[in-house]
């Protein structure tokens, strides 16, 4: 997400906005070779650093049934979509994602509809939407560690995305600036920040298949929606403006809505874990409970 952010920033910076195509073309080429060196240098990186698995089991599940990864790609995908569940999930994840996909794509071509001029400033607002989007991301992992309550977080997240999404679209034309910057922010506040939380509800929602299989068909539906949300928002803008075009992802993202509400989740690895709302519950009132008892036993001790 820190690079899709530095995406919007750098290039309205190395690009200047003329007429020349010689400069241009050379200004695009530096950027090129830029993009090239640090691809490089992560590629380096990976081969040296990353290993093939860690040291120690990442969890209790993992420990328990270290050949959970060893499943026949074809058949796990096979069974996860004879999962009425997964596969209402896997498209009101293509819708979210997706419309991040296609509104950070065009995002510049509707900035400057309205704001002719600022294309540097509708990069910051890109970027905006990326830094938001991982302060999400680490506000509802927190919670999500303490609470464990997914299909209630995601659905939330998921509602406040459409809010987001529907105050930006009328906020985008009013003439100022800084008002797009809050409502961008904080409608990526929710829309990012929901990617990542969608990986971890997958996992639930999919356990004991294979943790790379669901995250790979996650990865897949986005991308698809992704180009169709892509190319018929540019035409709605080119025919009827930014505003319908917005619209369009606003009744999307209300589908998306509708259908999380009916996912049925019943999460087997917080079970197998014993992570379950439920059981963290009865842990805080044992652990409250011991509390107590150790208290009049402390004053005996003192009294005698």
């Amino acid at each position: 997400m820190l690079g899709i952010g530095l995406g919007f920033l750098v290039p309205p910076v190395l690009i200047p906005n003329i007429d020349d195509q010689d400069k241009l073309a050379y200004h695009v080429s530096i950027m090129f070779y830029i993009i090239g060196g640090v691809a490089t240098l992560l590629f380096i990186l990976v081969i040296i650093v990353f290993k093939e698995k860690p040291k120690h089991p990442p969890s209790r599940v993992q420990s328990q049934n270290p050949a959970l990864t060893s499943s026949h790609a074809f058949s796990t995908i096979v069974r996860l979509f004879k999962d009425l569940n997964f596969v209402l999930f896997f498209i009101t994840y293509g819708l979210n994602a997706g419309a991040l996909y296609a509104l950070c794509t065009l995002l510049n071509h509707m900035v400057i509809l309205h704001y002719p001029g600022e294309e540097v400033n509708a990069g910051r607002i890109g970027l905006t939407i990326i830094i938001a989007g991982i302060l999400g991301t680490v506000i509802t992992g927190i919670w999500l560690d303490k609470t464990k309550t997914y299909k209630e977080t995601i659905l939330v997240v998921y509602f406040m995305t459409l809010v987001g999404m529907v105050v930006y679209t009328f906020t985008l034309n009013l003439g100022h600036l800084w008002v797009v910057f809050i409502t961008a922010g904080t409608m990526g506040f929710f829309m990012a920040g929901y990617i990542p939380l969608g990986f971890e509800f997958a996992v639930e929602l999919t356990y004991p298949e294979p943790e790379s299989v669901s995250a790979g068909l996650l990865n897949v539906s986005p991308q698809v929606f992704g180009i169709i949300f892509t190319i018929s928002q540019d035409q709605i803008i080119d025919n009827y403006g930014a505003m319908p075009a917005n619209i369009f992802l606003c009744v999307f993202l209300t589908l998306g809505v509708v259908l999380t509400a009916f996912i049925e989740a019943d999460f087997q690895r917080l079970k197998v874990n014993g992570e379950t709302p439920e059981n963290k519950l009865q842990e805080e009132e044992e652990e409250e409970e011991s509390h107590t008892s150790k208290a009049p036993s402390a004053l005996s001790e003192e009294h005698f």
